[in-house]
Order: structure tokens, then C-alpha cells, then sequence
């Protein structure tokens, strides 16, 4: 399938460089099967939803995973995407072409890395030196990774270390934030038990990958990155009783959605999981776990704009995105968010 199928023209001034406050009050856009498009509030959720739906949650939490350094008089940059062992990260390094296998890295407060291999994809392994934790030697050393269509608009700040983290953050190792769930507040959960919601959570560590440009012209020849997840098996009993029943297992976030998907069989039971991921959903691809998706709007010819089209439909997509555009909804991370309900 071509890539350009999912393109589209985005008013950079709609790429929201900070979230809604208080979160709850962002705008959600409603597609709801063929039904006409409708401009609602996340706070609105509780009342679109039915009582004995679950929402999946992603319990990641972002660790300050970007460093600035030095090799010497070159200037490095990294970003860790994934964790190969307790001292070993793959990352995105800028200006790798200055590293070789076994130079030095000196990052801020103390903290050194030695670059071991590079890989086909262009990434590095980085053996972090000394005793201290990885995630103890980030706290001191690292910043926030936001994604680069708001680093490259302005600069990280404390606010952010809040304001890029979901209230169901838990297990640290994500490198961005699974974003649908950054609208979620007290009173909205609040509101959501008192309906007869569910909710449960699941774990995928989301890599930095995800934001890297799909650079083929055919989806047949895009390879996709691979993170880490983990569904428990009392997770998942608990969401193969509530579709037995009649109730609407919907994800909160692609990521949720991925691991999900990843974790059921054939037969549409949804198991235990524990490992990587590389799925890749585009249209054509049968859903077997979700019967929704709360996501926010995403980038034009993205792997994310193909799985929403996968969804409901690409002409359904595109008309829906038409839409949020001449309506100004706010786009990307921090930006509003979309609730997809297939038709049936």
C-alpha cells in the first residue's frame, strides 16, 4: 500500500506545544461508525461510552531519556529508545558518524557512556560506566525526550517533567508518552467508575522509534521498531470476561492498542504476554482485542495514521482529519484527542 495514501496538509500553528488545563477540558472528536463527526470534551467520555466498556491503560512511565555530551571536541546527542540490559541502552545518536566502537561519551553531572556497535538502523548501544542505576545516573543527567515537532519549536523545561507524564504512570522505560491517557484526571476517573466503566492497565515500554518517519513509499517495505510489553494473565482474563459479556474493550492510546493486539490469538482470546513487539497494523488488518480506540491526532504518513485508518477506514480518516483541521482541533502529543468507535 502507498505511504502518500496517508498524507495530508497539517497549519504547522495546530501542532499544540503545551497540554490542556486542566487536562480534561481538550476537545475530543467523536467517530462513531458512519454516524456524523462530533466536536465533544474528553470530559464528555463517561457519557459516550457504555456502562461495562473497559478502557485499557499504558502504566510506562518517561524516563529523562535525552543527553547532551561530548566525544572530545564533537558535540553528541542521544536518545535512548530501548533497554538492552541494566547498564546497556540502544539509542539515536546525533552526529554518530564522530563515533567509533569503544570511544567515550561524557554527558553532564559525571555521567560517561561507551558506544560498543552501531546498528543497521542507524542506532548505537551505549554501555553506561560506574555502579549507580541507569535510571539514578538519567535523573541527574538526562532531560525530558519530547517528541521533535515541539523540541524543535521550543526548549524542554520543569513543566514539562510533569506535564509529559499520564497519572498511570508506574514501570519506568518509556521514551515518550503514551499520550491518549495524559488527559485523564481524578474527577474524569471519578466520573467514568460512577457510569459503570471499567479499567485496566497493561505495560509497553514506548521507544523513540515511534517517531521516526516511515522513508519507504510502500507499507510492504517499512520495518518497524520493536518495544517491550507485558500483559498479566489476571489482566486478561478480566478483559475476555468483560467481552463475553457484551462490554467493549477499548484502548487508551495505539500503544495499548499494539500490545493488545500482539497478545491475542486467532480465536480472539486475548492472552498473557511478555516480550517485544513489532506489529504493524494497516489497513486490511482484522482487530481482534479492541472494539475502540481513545487516541490523539497524528502525523501525515505515519505508521499511527495507517493503524487508525486500519481502524475505521481510510476515507473515514482522512474526512475526520479534514475536519479537525478546519475546525482547529490542537495536533500530536500534547495536542486533543479522537474517540473511534468502529461501526458494529
Amino acid at each position: 500500500m502507498k505511504v502518500d495514501l496517508f498524507d495530508f496538509d497539517l497549519p504547522q500553528d495546530l501542532i499544540a506545544l503545551r497540554p490542556a488545563v486542566p487536562r480534561d477540558s481538550a476537545r475530543l472528536l467523536l467517530v462513531n461508525g458512519a454516524e456524523p463527526l462530533a466536536d465533544r470534551t474528553v470530559r464528555d467520555l463517561p457519557g459516550l461510552l457504555r456502562p461495562g466498556d473497559v478502557l485499557v491503560f499504558n502504566d510506562t512511565r518517561v524516563i529523562p531519556a535525552r543527553l547532551e555530551g561530548t566525544r572530545g571536541a564533537a558535540r553528541i546527542g542521544a536518545t535512548l529508545h530501548k533497554r538492552i540490559d541494566l547498564r546497556r541502552w540502544q539509542a539515536f545518536v546525533r552526529n554518530a558518524r564522530r563515533l567509533r566502537a569503544g570511544d567515550r561519551i561524557d554527558f553532564s553531572a559525571g555521567v560517561t557512556a561507551i558506544a560498543e556497535e552501531k546498528h543497521g538502523d542507524g542506532s548505537v548501544v551505549l554501555l553506561f560506566e560506574g555502579d549507580e542505576p541507569v535510571e539514578v545516573l538519567l535523573e541527574r543527567a538526562g532531560q525530558v525526550p519530547l517528541p521533535p515537532y515541539i523540541a524543535g519549536k521550543r526548549a524542554t523545561d520543569e513543566r514539562d517533567r510533569a506535564d509529559y507524564q499520564t497519572m498511570f504512570a508506574r514501570e519506568d522505560g518509556a521514551v515518550a508518552a503514551p499520550t491518549a491517557a495524559l488527559h485523564f484526571t481524578p474527577e474524569l476517573l471519578a466520573a467514568l467508575d460512577a457510569r459503570g466503566i471499567g479499567r485496566e492497565t497493561l505495560t509497553l515500554h514506548v521507544g523513540a522509534g515511534t517517531f521516526l518517519p516511515v522513508k519507504v513509499d510502500d507499507t510492504d517495505e517499512h520495518a518497524m521498531h520493536s518495544e517491550w510489553g507485558r500483559i498479566e494473565a489476571a489482566t486478561a482474563n478480566r478483559l475476555n470476561a468483560a467481552r463475553a459479556v457484551g462490554g467493549r474493550v477499548i484502548a487508551v492510546g495505539t500503544t495499548s492498542l499494539r500490545l493488545l493486539e500482539s497478545a491475542t490469538g486467532e480465536d480472539d482470546v486475548i492472552r498473557p504476554f511478555a516480550g517485544d513487539t513489532d506489529i504493524f497494523i494497516t489497513p486490511g488488518y482484522r482487530f481482534r482485542a479492541v472494539d475502540g480506540l481513545m487516541t490523539n491526532f497524528h502525523l501525515p504518513k505515519s505508521t499511527l495514521m495507517m493503524l487508525v485508518s486500519a481502524l475505521m477506514g481510510r476515507e473515514r480518516m482522512m474526512e475526520a482529519y479534514a475536519h479537525a483541521i478546519r475546525e482547529r482541533y490542537r495536533f500530536y502529543s500534547y495536542g486533543d484527542s479522537s474517540l473511534l468507535l468502529p461501526a458494529g
